[in-house]
């Protein structure tokens, strides 16, 4: 992926799945909200997904 904004985008995007999973399993009459371990898991993978579509990485050549 050589386009930094659709790099970008899709990181969010992942982040933002993440957190949106990890809500939607939740009772909402709980009162629980967005965890600090859900935002660290969410941090985590936008972090993989932005190392796993940083270009030049010719691992298939």
């Amino acid at each position: 992926m050589k386009d930094r904004g659709l790099r970008t985008a899709v990181t969010v995007l992942a982040g933002l799945a993440v957190i949106y999973f990890g809500t939607t399993g939740s009772d909402p009459e709980d009162g629980e909200g967005i965890s600090g371990g859900l935002v660290v898991l969410a941090v985590l993978a936008a972090l993989l997904v932005w190392h796993l579509t940083k270009p030049g990485n010719n691992a298939a050549k």
